[in-house]
C-alpha cells in the first residue's frame, strides 16, 4: 500500500530559490548561444559537461554519505537523528542543502522523493537535478502512481512492498538511503559509493551489484 507524507504547508512554500534558478538558467542559456555563435565553444561539449555533473559529480557527495551509513552504523544512527548535521560533517552543505532528512529503504518499504509544488532539491548531495525530477508529469505521478513510475525506471518491487512518497519543500530536503546491494560486504567506503547513483538517491532506482559497477 501506498502512503504519500506531507510535511509541510502549501501557504508557506519558498518559491524565491526557484525565480532565482530560472533566472540563473537564463543567463546561462543566453552566454552558451554566444559563445556558440561566436566559435568558441560546442554544444555538445557543454551537454556531456552538464551530464557529467548531473549524474557522476554531483551526486557523488550524496554516495558518500550512503556509503558511510552502509559502514558505520553510528553515522547511520546521526543521520537518522539529524542529517543536516551528519551530512554537514563531511563537507557537504550550502544552498539547498540547508534542511535535510535521511529516509531509508527496508525490506518492508521503499521511499521515492518528489517536490509536488515546484522542484526543491538537495543541490549539495545530489549535483543538479535531471530535467524529468521539475517535470509535472512526474511531480502528480509520484504521489498518484508511485509504483507505476518506478516501472517506468526500470524498478519492479515486491507487490508486498509499501512505497513511501516525501514531498519536499523550501524548508526541508530529502536523502534515500538505498538498501545495501548483497555482496558488497568486504568493500570499503569509497568503492561502496561506486554502487550508489543518483536515482538511488531519489528513490527512482536501487543501488547497483558489486557485479555491475565493475
Amino acid at each position: 500500500m501506498s502512503g504519500h507524507h506531507h510535511d509541510h504547508d502549501d501557504h508557506v512554500h519558498d518559491h524565491e530559490h526557484d525565480n532565482q534558478y530560472s533566472d540563473m538558467q537564463a543567463r546561462v542559456k543566453a552566454l552558451e548561444t554566444l559563445l556558440t555563435e561566436k566559435g568558441l565553444i560546442d554544444p555538445a561539449a557543454i551537454d556531456a559537461i552538464v551530464d557529467a555533473y548531473e549524474t557522476k559529480i554531483g551526486p557523488r557527495n550524496g554516495a558518500r554519505v550512503v556509503a558511510k551509513a552502509w559502514s558505520d552504523p553510528d553515522f547511520a544512527d546521526w543521520l537518522r537523528r539529524d542529517a543536516t548535521a551528519a551530512i554537514a560533517s563531511l563537507g557537504y552543505t550550502g544552498r539547498q542543502g540547508e534542511h535535510m532528512r535521511a529516509v531509508f529503504n527496508t525490506v518492508e518499504t521503499h521511499n521515492l522523493v518528489v517536490c509536488t509544488l515546484c522542484s526543491c532539491y538537495p543541490w549539495s548531495v545530489l549535483g543538479l537535478p535531471p530535467v524529468w525530477y521539475k517535470a509535472p508529469a512526474y511531480r502528480s505521478r509520484a504521489v498518484i502512481d508511485p509504483r507505476g513510475v518506478l516501472a517506468e525506471f526500470g524498478v519492479s518491487l515486491p507487490h508486498e512492498m509499501g512505497i513511501r512518497v516525501w514531498d519536499s519543500t523550501a524548508e526541508l530536503r530529502y536523502l534515500v538511503v538505498p538498501l545495501r546491494p548483497a555482496g558488497s560486504d568486504g568493500l570499503d567506503e569509497e568503492r561502496l559509493a561506486d554502487l550508489v547513483t543518483r536515482d538511488s538517491m531519489i528513490g527512482t532506482g536501487l543501488a547497483l551489484s558489486p557485479e555491475v559497477s565493475r
